[in-house]
């Protein structure tokens, strides 16, 4: 996917282009930092190398849980996965966290078209949405293309045709204290970064091929899982649901009686298909997936309702789509096609590292997105 807010990363990251044909695509995230290097040959990209590291140790603290560090503790994390991994250049791409940033739609009288004054005015309504003073934020938006026919009513006369008297802006708000900040982490490890980008757009990147059809992603992250509703590689909507697998591990943890450590590890090797010795863990696991999945299913209600169209597949991406037996229980709750994303599909790759690489390959999504970017 092509990211629409080009004119906002050019202004907020602005800190060289670099000439390498390597291209690093960082995403730190509230649990771990996730570090992927590829290389374009011959028009094609080809995987360098890639890795991650835990940010629990960083705080003294438990692997797998949500962390609030320091810059200084992030970038001294930062520069020990790069040395690990071996990246080999200082060209580098960042994610803005979705927790730094808003993304959502604004309705604008249909004749409110590019150009003129349009950006004043969606400046003022955007204010409506946003809950901190506007000059705290970089704003950017993006008019999304008109409704198209549907083939019924594009091939039957009689029918009526749904007009709409609105047009539809996606808009993007990113918290400047969180682009500082950034920009902080790069100078610390000497590091040159070409654009940031918020993390959904990456993901999207990553994970979409040519879907014609409306698509959900749900990204399972440690402290939220993030629904993206896209059509035709344009976010529609965008909803935050704030539990995620850090949250199931303490449930785990606490329902047990076992240290945080210990539940993360359980949760890894059984998920839902529970284990012989605790046979509570699928239950426990099983009560947090109903309730994000009852909230996605309010989103998409809402979706459905709003634009008549029904979703036709659903994608899941992050660290915690590789909980076993997560698609099993997806395909339970949703209708349409479910499928794990498998981002290191759009990158070459030794034959040998194939199921290593789509197994991993969720938790990588953003990193690899922003790598991708950066090689266009």
């Amino acid at each position: 996917m092509n990211n629409p807010f080009k004119d906002i990363l050019a202004k907020v990251s602005n800190l060289g282009s670099g000439s390498s044909p390597n291209a690093v695509g960082i995403d730190i995230g509230t649990s771990s930092i996730k570090v992927v290097e590829i290389k374009k040959k011959g028009g094609k990209a080809m995987l360098e190398t890639y890795g991650s590291i835990s940010l629990g140790p960083y705080a003294d603290t438990d692997i797998g849980r949500v962390t609030n560090l320091p810059t200084a503790k992030i970038v001294e994390a930062l520069k020990e996965v790069l040395k690990q991994s071996g990246t080999t250049t200082n060209s580098v791409v960042l994610s803005i966290p979705i927790q730094s940033s808003l993304v959502f739609t604004i309705p604008l009288p249909m004749e409110v078209k590019e150009g003129g004054d349009i950006t004043s005015i969606v400046t003022t309504e955007a204010r409506k949405y946003i809950p901190v003073p506007i000059t705290e934020v970089s704003l950017d938006f993006f008019v999304l293309p008109e409704k198209e026919l549907s083939y019924e009513e594009a091939n039957n006369p009689d029918l009526p045709k749904k007009i709409s008297e609105k047009t539809e802006v996606l808009v993007v708000a990113i918290q400047n204290d969180a682009i500082t900040r950034l920009r902080e982490i790069v100078s610390g490890c000497a590091l040159e970064a070409s654009f940031f980008e918020v993390e959904i757009f990456s993901s999207i990147r990553a994970n979409f091929e040519h879907e014609l059809s409306p698509v959900l992603l749900i990204d399972f992250g440690a402290s939220r899982t993030k629904l993206s509703l896209i059509e035709f590689g344009m976010i529609k909507s965008y909803h935050t649901i704030n539990r995620g697998g850090a949250d199931i591990t303490d449930a785990i943890s606490k329902s047990l009686s076992i240290p945080f450590g210990e539940a993360e590890e359980m949760k890894k090797e059984f998920g839902l298909y529970g284990s012989p010795v605790e046979t509570e863990l699928a239950g426990i696991i099983k009560v947090h997936m109903d309730y994000i999945f009852s909230e996605t299913s309010s989103v998409l209600l809402g979706y459905e309702k709003k634009y008549d169209k029904t979703i036709a597949k659903v994608i899941l991406t992050g660290g915690g789509a590789l909980m076993k037996g997560l698609k099993e229980l997806t395909e339970s709750n949703f209708h349409g096609e479910i499928e794990v994303g498998h981002p290191f599909s759009k990158v070459g790759a030794p034959a040998f590292l194939e199921k290593v690489l789509e197994a991993t390959g969720p938790e990588f999504a953003v990193a690899i997105g922003l790598a991708l970017r950066k090689l266009q």
